[in-house]
């Protein structure tokens, strides 16, 4: 059976990529389109990551607007890849990562690298990375390579969030 907030990031790259349009939000799911919550829609070719764009927080009107605009976002405009070529689509997996509410903490051990997300920042700075990521393998290592991403040193004070995600993913 088939994901709804995967088929709906698939056939946005695939009209996106294909024809240079967007797709409808009317094309998404009643219960996608009713939610609002940030997300993180990962594109992967044989397991390695060919795109990973989100929000913390939601910035569109309702889901549906924020998996579109994320997957074409990680598609085409992950600054760590090349956009995305016709001829990709059908090698690609998605993820679609929704966003519980994150929560502020004050130290380590109210983390989980499999079970929490984390957000870290310091004045303008943000660093975030997703849970349960292969080759994560301690909350250290995922508070600094959140840390790195942001450019914000061990030393510095920064800000702690963790955060829960469901993950959409095709099987």
């Amino acid at each position: 059976m088939s994901d709804p907030y995967v088929d709906l990031a698939k056939k946005t790259l695939k009209k996106y990529i294909e024809y240079g349009e967007l797709i409808p939000e009317s094309e998404a799911d009643e219960e996608i389109r009713r939610q609002k919550a940030g997300v993180f829609v990962s594109l992967k070719i044989n397991g390695k990551l060919r795109g990973c764009i989100g929000t913390i927080e939601p910035c569109n009107a309702n889901l549906a607007k924020e998996i579109i605009s994320n997957a074409i976002s990680a598609a085409a405009h992950d600054p760590r890849f090349p956009p995305v070529k016709k001829d990709e689509l059908k090698m690609i997996s998605y993820s679609v990562d929704v966003l519980g509410q994150p929560e502020k903490v004050n130290d380590f051990s109210m983390l989980d690298q499999k079970e929490y997300g984390v957000i870290v920042k310091s004045s303008y700075r943000t660093g975030v990375l997703l849970p349960d990521i292969e080759g994560v393998d301690s909350v250290e290592q995922q508070v600094f390579i959140a840390l790195n991403k942001a450019g914000i040193s061990r030393a510095e004070k920064y800000d702690l969030y963790r955060f829960k995600v469901t993950r959409h993913k095709e099987h």
